[in-house]
């Protein structure tokens, strides 16, 4: 059984939100980009770079980034220099992502964008953050904090892949 925990109003508060604080933490939004995980961080990413024209007046680029050649638990012997899609290099990146949990595919999709230049910082922004660490990874925009048992599983819903915005648990 599932139940709902962000609705879509929620879910564009919550990002509102992260795109004033990236423009507060970031003196504003010169060299600024934001970097998308595959699938849904994408969506939300570009969700926050329409907020921040809105805000700012400026077009911010935004990269995709797949990060299953990157993997730890991934058994791929010869990896692929994954291509982003925008100049990292000296920019101050803004990785996006919906759900942070144990920090493999934040770290795996820092390492995908080192091999893609050298940016002069990474921040970390998520909708959900459901805890259960396993690297000493945080996230410096948050959406909602949602402590979670191990066994439980949450889920990101986005308009434009599923139909609905919304957050469940189950």
């Amino acid at each position: 059984m599932t139940k709902e925990i962000i609705d879509a109003m929620a879910m564009q508060r919550a990002l509102t939100r992260i795109t004033y604080e990236i423009i507060e933490r970031n003196r504003g939004i010169n060299e600024l980009v934001l970097v998308g995980i595959k699938t849904r961080g994408v969506y939300l990413a570009r969700r926050i770079a329409d907020r921040l024209q809105q805000l700012e007046n400026t077009t911010i680029p935004v990269g995709e980034l797949d990060i299953s050649w990157y993997r730890d638990d991934a058994d791929i012997k010869d990896r692929e220099k994954i291509n982003i899609g925008i100049d990292v290099t000296n920019k101050r990146v803004v990785l996006v992502d919906d759900v942070l949990y144990t920090g493999r595919t934040i770290r795996a999709a820092m390492d995908a964008i080192m091999d893609n230049g050298r940016p002069a910082s990474i921040n970390l922004a998520v909708l959900v953050d459901r805890g259960h660490r396993e690297l000493p990874i945080r996230a410096d925009f948050v959406g909602k904090n949602i402590p979670t048992a191990q066994n439980e599983r949450i889920r990101v819903n986005v308009e434009e892949v599923d139909g609905i915005d919304e957050v469940s648990i189950g």
